[in-house]
């Protein structure tokens, strides 16, 4: 990890694109820049483990990582891929509990911190603030509750179709291996293999030289539906 110097332009500039501190006053968005640190790490960089203290709010200037937790036998769940412009650590910074999950870097990237001491403060002399803090709460919540929901409704071939999915639309998604869908799945990689064999008898996709294609719009629609 290395640390990197900003100007105050640059860093006014990533708050008022982030959905956290977007229409906050200037005055406001000045006090925050001045507890902002660039940091850079490589591939394969740790950005911290679970059960670390939290230092403060992430955002991710460039490049990608991987939030994931490990099971006890040492299986690798991913919660979440990282890219530009997302936000990741706000329940530990908020709540001053220690980080719950790990960060991977998944290539070169840069990253924002914003210290949780500043942050917390916030909160209790900026009502405004802390409206937008529960509204992204509220909304991290939901997305939870969808999450917790598909693995509980949708057997494994119907969440690796929509997973599929959810990639052609994010094109900035590198390639993913077996492990590494099985990992964002909470399976195991025999698992995806009998289920991408199964998208592909179907007729819904095409496999070929280790990528995934939607072979048949129509068909790849009805994977999508749980009780098919």
């Amino acid at each position: 990890m290395k640390s990197l110097e900003t100007s105050t332009k640059e860093r006014l500039k990533t708050l008022r694109g982030n959905e956290y501190f977007d229409d906050l006053p200037e005055a406001m968005l000045l006090e925050i820049s001045e507890h902002m640190h660039l940091r850079e790490y490589q591939r394969g960089d740790v950005l911290f483990w679970e059960g670390d203290p939290c230092e403060g709010l992430n955002i991710v200037r460039q490049g990608s990582a991987k939030i994931f937790r490990l099971s006890p036998q040492g299986r690798q769940y991913i919660v979440r891929i990282l890219q530009e412009g997302d936000t990741f650590a706000e329940v530990p910074a908020f709540d001053g509990a220690s980080n719950p999950v790990n960060v991977e870097a998944l290539e070169d990237c840069s990253v924002w911190m914003i210290e949780a001491e500043m942050l917390r403060g916030l909160i209790s002399s900026h009502p405004q603030f802390a409206q937008k803090v529960l509204a992204n709460f509220g909304r991290m919540l939901r997305g939870m509750v969808y999450k917790v929901s598909e693995m509980a409704f949708y057997q494994v071939t119907h969440r690796l179709a929509r997973l599929i999915g959810e990639m052609a639309e994010e094109k900035s998604t590198p390639h993913w291996t077996q492990e590494q869908l099985a990992a964002r799945l909470g399976t195991v990689r025999e698992v995806v293999a009998r289920s991408l064999k199964e998208l592909e008898r179907s007729g819904a996709i095409k496999v070929e030289d280790r990528r995934i294609r939607v072979a048949d719009s129509e068909i790849f629609r009805q994977w999508l539906q749980p009780g098919n």
